[in-house]
C-alpha cells in the first residue's frame, strides 16, 4: 500500500486504512496457497510408502490429512474473499459520499462533462479489490515456496522453474506495455461516447422536431466505432499474450517433468519417479498468478485508470474544512466591489459592482443579455467565489458559508427551472421533512394552493423526471413556491415571470409583496418593467459593468434625463449634417 501514488491523495489514505483487512487476506493467501501442496505430497506418500508398505491404515490416515487440508484451504480462501469484500465495503462507505459530492461540485462550477463517471470509476475501484486479479497478486509470495521446495528437489530444477517465472514476468510486461495505450484510448472513446448519447438523450425533442437524429446517430456510430476499433486492438495483443503464457505454463510443467525424468535416470533426483510429478506440479503453481495476471489485464488497466481519473477529481475539487457554525441570518446584504469570472475562465463578466440591501428592500437588476444579470444571481446565493471582493450576508462571506447551515434561510429561483422527480410536497419542501402547513403556506404564496387541491393525489402527486408531468408555468410557480418556503431572510429570482401568464404574474407580485412585509430582501432580475412597481431599488448592469444603483425613482429619473440629452444631441447632429449637405449641394 506503500507505494500507492499521491502522497495527499484521499483515495490513498481510504485505501491505507484498510490495511487490516489486507493484511489477514494476505495471510490466508499465503497458507491456503502453502496447503496447495497437500495434494501434490499426497500423491507422492501414496505413490512411496503406501503402496510399499501396502497398509490399508496408512492409506485412510493420509486421506482424512489430505481432505482436511483441503478443507482448511478452501475455508481460507472463502474467509480471503469475505475479507477483501468487507476492505470494498469499508472503501464504498467511506469514499462514495466524498466521490459524490465531487461530481456535484464538478457540476455546480460548470465543469461537470465528466457526468457520473467517477461514480462508474468508484465502482471499478471497488470491486477490484474482490476481482481475481488482486487474488493473484496476493498469491504470488507463494510462488518463491514453490520455488524453494524445487531447488531442495535439485537446483536444476529451481534455477530452470525461475527462468520460465521469468520469461512469463517479461511476457506480463510486454503485455502492459502494449495493450496500455489502447485500453487507455478505449477508455477515453467509450466515456465520449456514452457522454455524447446522454447529451443527445437529453434533447431527444429538439433532434427528433427538426430530423437530426441521422446526423446524431452518425456521429454516436463514430465515435462507437472508435471505442471498438481501439478495445479490439488492445484484445489481439492481448490474445496473443494469453495464448503465450498459457503455452508457457503447459511447456514448463511438461519441461519440469521431462527434466525431472532425466535426473531420475541418472539417479540424481531422490525420491525416485514420484518426485518428478512433484517437480511437474509445483513448476505449473509457480507460474499460475503470472499467468491468471495476464489473463486479467485488462481489469488491472481499467481499474487503474479509473483510479487516476478519481484521484484527479478529488485533488481538484478538495473537501471543504467545517465552518464554524453561524447565527441566523436577518437580510442585511452588501456586494463589495466583485468580479466575477466564470469557472475555467479568466474573462470578466462582473467588474467592480457594489451594492448593498436591509431587510424588507426589494432589489430590481435590470440589464441586456450578457450584461452579467445571472451571474451575480450565482454569487449572492454562494454557487460561484467572487474573483475579487465578497458578497456578505450579515458581514459574512456567502460562498463560504456551509450550505446545509445558510440553505434554508435562502430562496433561489434559478432562470432554468429544474424539478427534481418526487411528489409536489417533497419539491416545495425542498426534499426534507414535509410539513404541510410551511408547504401549503407557500404554495398559496403563489397562487398553487387551489391548482394542486384539485389534483386527484394532491400535494402527493408526482411531478415526473424534471417535472415533465407539469407546464412550464406549473414548474415556474412550483420552483417559486419552493424558493420561498419557510420564509427565507434572501430570496433571489432570475427571471422568475418567464413562463407565467397574467394570473402567473399576479401570483408573484402577491408573493413578493408579502415577502418584503415579512422583512426578507429580494433580489429580482427581470426584464420586464411591470416588475419595477414593488422595487425600492434598481441596479443597472451592461457589459458586466454597474451603470446605476439607487432609488428607483432617482434611477429612473437619472435615465430619463440621460434619454432626453442622447436625443437633443440626436437632433442636432441631424441639423449639422442637414446645414452640411445643403452646402455642398450650392458648392456643385
Amino acid at each position: 500500500m506503500a507505494n500507492i501514488p499521491g502522497k495527499d491523495s484521499e483515495l490513498r489514505a481510504a485505501v491505507v486504512a484498510l490495511k487490516p483487512y489486507f493484511w489477514h487476506a494476505e495471510l490466508m493467501a499465503l497458507t491456503a496457497g502453502a496447503l496447495l501442496l497437500v495434494p501434490t505430497f499426497y500423491m507422492f506418500a501414496v505413490y512411496g510408502p503406501v503402496v510399499d508398505s501396502r497398509s490399508h491404515m496408512t492409506l485412510f490416515m493420509l486421506t482424512l490429512l489430505v481432505l482436511l487440508g483441503i478443507l482448511v484451504m478452501e475455508v481460507l480462501d472463502w474467509a480471503r474473499s469475505q475479507t477483501l469484500l468487507s476492505a470494498a465495503r469499508s472503501f464504498d462507505h467511506r469514499m462514495t459520499p466524498r466521490v459524490f459530492q465531487g461530481v456535484y461540485a464538478s457540476h455546480l462550477h460548470g465543469t461537470g462533462a465528466m457526468g457520473l463517471q467517477p461514480m462508474h470509476d468508484l465502482r471499478l475501484v471497488r470491486d477490484f479489490m474482490v476481482h481475481p486479479a488482486l487474488a493473484a497478486l496476493m498469491e504470488a509470495p507463494i510462488t518463491l515456496v514453490f520455488a524453494a521446495v524445487l531447488f531442495l528437489m535439485h537446483p536444476l530444477l529451481g534455477w530452470s522453474a525461475l527462468a520460465g517465472a521469468l520469461a512469463q514476468a517479461t511476457l506480463s510486461w510486454l503485455n502492459q506495455r502494449s495493450t496500455n495505450a489502447p485500453l487507455t484510448e478505449a477508455n477515453r472513446a467509450s466515456m465520449a461516447a456514452q457522454h455524447y448519447a446522454d447529451a443527445s438523450l437529453r434533447n431527444a425533442e429538439v433532434i427528433e422536431a427538426m430530423g437530426m437524429l441521422g446526423h446524431i446517430h452518425q456521429r454516436w456510430y463514430q465515435m462507437q466505432q472508435k471505442f471498438l476499433s481501439r478495445q479490439a486492438a488492445a484484445s489481439d495483443s492481448a490474445g496473443a499474450f494469453m495464448a503465450s503464457s498459457k503455452f508457457l505454463q503447459t511447456s514448463m510443467a511438461s519441461g519440469l517433468l521431462g527434466l525431472g525424468a532425466w535426473l531420475v535416470l541418472n539417479d540424481a533426483l531422490s525420491g525416485g519417479a514420484g518426485m518428478m510429478i512433484v517437480g511437474s506440479v509445483l513448476g505449473a503453481r509457480m507460474l499460475s498468478p503470472l499467468v491468471q495476471l495476464v489473463s486479467q489485464w485488462r481489469a488491472v488497466v481499467s481499474a487503474r485508470d479509473a483510479w487516476q481519473r478519481l484521484d484527479q477529481l478529488l485533488l481538484r475539487l478538495p473537501d471543504k474544512p467545517e465552518a464554524m457554525p453561524l447565527p441566523a441570518p436577518k437580510g442585511h446584504l452588501s456586494v463589495e466591489t466583485v468580479v466575477a469570472v466564470a469557472p475555467g475562465s479568466q474573462t470578466q463578466i462582473l467588474k467592480g459592482v457594489a451594492f448593498s440591501l436591509a431587510p424588507g428592500e426589494l432589489l430590481a437588476v435590470m440589464g441586456p443579455s450578457a450584461s452579467g444579470k445571472t451571474t451575480l444571481g450565482r454569487l449572492l446565493v454562494g454557487l460561484w467565489p467572487a474573483a475579487a471582493g465578497k458578497v456578505r450576508l450579515d458581514g459574512a462571506d456567502v460562498f463560504d458559508w456551509d450550505k446545509a447551515e445558510l440553505g434554508p434561510h435562502l430562496g433561489y429561483l434559478p432562470q432554468s427551472v429544474a424539478l427534481l422527480d418526487g411528489t409536489l410536497a417533497d419539491n416545495i419542501a425542498r426534499f426534507g421533512e414535509v410539513r404541510r402547513d410551511k408547504v401549503e403556506a407557500a404554495a398559496r404564496a403563489v397562487g398553487l394552493h387551489d391548482f394542486i387541491c384539485a389534483l386527484p393525489l394532491g400535494y402527493d402527486s408526482p411531478v415526473g423526471r424534471e417535472g415533465a408531468m407539469l407546464s412550464g408555468g406549473q414548474r415556474q410557480r412550483v420552483a417559486l413556491a419552493r424558493a420561498v418556503y419557510g420564509d427565507p431572510v434572501l430570496v433571489v429570482l432570475d427571471e422568475p415571470d418567464a413562463s407565467l401568464d397574467e394570473a402567473g404574474e399576479a401570483a408573484l407580485a402577491q408573493a413578493m409583496a408579502q415577502l418584503k412585509a415579512r422583512g426578507s430582501t429580494l433580489v429580482v432580475i427581470t426584464h420586464r418593467a411591470a416588475t419595477l412597481a414593488q422595487a425600492d431599488k434598481l441596479l443597472l448592469l451592461h457589459e458586466g459593468s454597474q451603470k446605476a444603483f439607487g432609488p428607483r425613482d432617482q434611477v429612473l429619473a437619472g435615465l430619463q434625463q440621460r434619454a432626453q440629452e442622447h436625443l437633443r444631441l440626436i437632433g442636432k447632429s441631424r441639423d449639422a449634417a442637414q446645414v452640411q449637405g445643403q452646402t455642398a449641394r450650392v458648392a456643385a
